[in-house]
């Protein structure tokens, strides 16, 4: 399952769902949670579930975003989308197994699941879990909006709009956690939609520390994180040339290319590239 980009899309907005499908997402994120008024929320799982029995040959994977799993409106979620076949569910407020055996015990256990680690303060300290997970994550993801209104803190941004110490860590964390379970690392949103520069910047400095994809708010946006996503041509050539090397070694623990040494982490590496590539 490539996952570059996820767009989150209201769960009671049709027609945005319908357009979303053509804009290049690798998924969509039909939302049931925060982006749905309380009163229209029977209207938004009619809704999804609707779409969810639509046509599945555009090539997008359908994600849902319910409510959280110990409260009140999860259970009506599941019960509208999961006869429908969602791709996967996006769990917010997760806190580790308690979250992913609550899910399974309400029937989700064969659907993939994309937890948002990092809202709750208890969350922070369950992320080693989920390399335990009896159900299939398709990754793990963060956020940096309920945390701080969990605690009372006034922000998670410094006035540069970089993250302050707790927040950073929320993210470090997530980034090992999903690595410790063997599944993709998504990266949180970019809030400003407008600032596209500002959105591939952010997007490059995840990949560079080994995100493998990242949600979006906004359409506009979508291209920008595939691109960053995406290796180059150039990156692609070099992963290769480091694969030829050690195959033209063999036994080798070290060797020079470029002016450079390489070894076993370079090696590794190059095959994780040339592997998402292929993908």
């Amino acid at each position: 399952m490539r996952l570059r980009s996820l767009l989150f899309v209201p769960g009671d907005r049709p027609d945005r769902m319908a357009k979303a499908l053509g804009l290049g997402a690798d998924a969509l994120i039909l939302d049931l949670e925060d982006a749905v008024a309380p009163d229209a929320k029977p209207r938004a799982r009619a809704e999804v579930a609707q779409f969810l029995s639509g046509p599945r040959d555009h090539g997008v994977w359908l994600f849902v975003r319910i409510n959280p799993i110990d409260g009140p409106l999860a259970s009506d979620d599941l019960a509208a989308i999961l006869p429908a076949r969602p791709d996967g569910i996006v769990l917010p407020k997760a806190e580790g197994l308690a979250s992913l055996d609550a899910l399974a015990a309400q029937g989700a256990g064969d659907v993939p699941v994309l937890p948002i680690a990092t809202e709750t303060p208890a969350a922070l300290f369950r992320l080693g879990e989920y390399a335990g997970s009896p159900l299939s994550l398709a990754g793990m993801t963060w956020g940096a909006e309920d945390l701080p209104a969990a605690i009372g803190a006034t922000t998670a941004r410094e006035a540069d709009g970089s993250y302050t110490a707790p927040y950073q860590l929320a993210r470090s964390l997530t980034l090992f956690g999903a690595h410790a379970a063997g599944v993709a690392a998504i990266e949180t949103v970019y809030p400003d939609f407008r600032d596209l520069d500002g959105l591939a910047a952010y997007a490059a400095r995840a990949q560079r520390d080994g995100f493998t994809g990242m949600m979006a708010i906004h359409p506009a946006q979508v291209q920008v994180i595939n691109a960053a996503f995406t290796p180059t041509a150039q990156d692609i050539a070099r992963a290769q040339a480091i694969v030829d090397l050690f195959a033209a070694n063999p036994g080798a623990g070290a060797l020079q290319m470029e002016g450079k040494m390489v070894d076993a982490p370079h090696l590794k590496a190059a095959r994780a590239l040339l592997a998402r590539a292929a993908s």
